[in-house]
């Protein structure tokens, strides 16, 4: 790989491969040291294509969850299996990695920038800006950044838009999904509301079991089967249909209470 090599989006390589590396041996402890991730579905990462892999996810964090990502994706293609033992893992890190994020906020500090730089799709979210309701058409390019991405490796993505949770997915998932056909893989995450602040980058609690489950991919019928029927198939993959509300854990729950509480109390 030549030191100045670029990926579409203009990032060099060799740059992003260190900050991976930098940023995941700061990051290492969160995971297995203070907090213990469980993790599930190691095997389904070796299994799929090396391009056009769209993950779909819950969120609970801005940064905690897709950060806990690059470990345990990279650490199951080293051989891993379903643990993040030995950073080695890191050395040589997949770099067609990306993940899809709010501009405003990959912008707005000079730690965002780096993580925007690490991986980060950039879009203009058409429903919420600088804390207020919008209703703005989407940007085009952005749908084709998503696209570049995909043609180029592996995009994870929160459908939600927001770490709160049980909210409805954005069609817009859908729609990249029929145009560019990717294999779509799910992923369930737990624990990282309780463990981190709600950016992801302060330990909030020591001791919390976190857990990441990887399902197999999802069987969609790309021509024939309807953004709405697509939606739907999401909201359960990643146990946020409406349905789910009936067996929602209480600690998860109490959690989701407890921060809306302390983020009051702070304004």
């Amino acid at each position: 790989m030549g030191i100045f090599k670029e990926n579409p989006f203009g990032h060099i390589l060799f740059l992003k491969k260190w900050l991976i590396r930098f940023m995941g041996a700061l990051t290492h402890q969160r995971y297995k040291g203070f907090n213990k991730l469980e993790i599930e579905g190691s095997q389904v990462i070796r299994d799929i294509p090396d391009k056009n892999v769209l993950f779909v996810s819950n969120h609970q964090t801005y940064f905690a969850d897709v950060v806990a990502m690059f470990h345990v994706f990279n650490a199951s293609l080293k051989g891993r299996d379903d643990n993040i033992k030995n950073l080695g893992y890191l050395w040589d890190p997949k770099l067609n990695m990306y993940y899809v994020a709010a501009a405003e906020t990959m912008g707005k500090s000079l730690l965002t920038k780096i993580l925007a730089y690490a991986g980060s799709i950039s879009i203009e979210r058409t429903w919420r800006s600088d804390g207020k309701d919008v209703n703005r058409q989407v940007k085009m390019s952005d749908i084709s950044s998503i696209g570049r991405a995909l043609e180029d490796g592996w995009v994870v993505t929160f459908p939600q838009g927001t770490t709160k949770p049980w909210k409805p997915l954005r069609k817009g998932t859908a729609h990249i999904i029929k145009r560019y056909k990717p294999v779509v893989v799910p992923v369930v995450i737990d624990g990282f509301r309780r463990s981190f602040d709600k950016k992801g980058l302060r330990v909030k609690k020591k001791g919390i079991l976190q857990s990441m489950v990887i399902k197999q991919p999802l069987e969609i019928d790309y021509e024939n089967e309807s953004v709405d029927s697509i939606i739907e198939k999401l909201e359960y993959a990643i146990e946020q249909h409406p349905s789910f509300l009936k067996v929602i854990s209480k600690q998860e729950l109490l959690a989701y209470e407890e921060e809306n509480k302390q983020r009051k109390w702070r304004t």
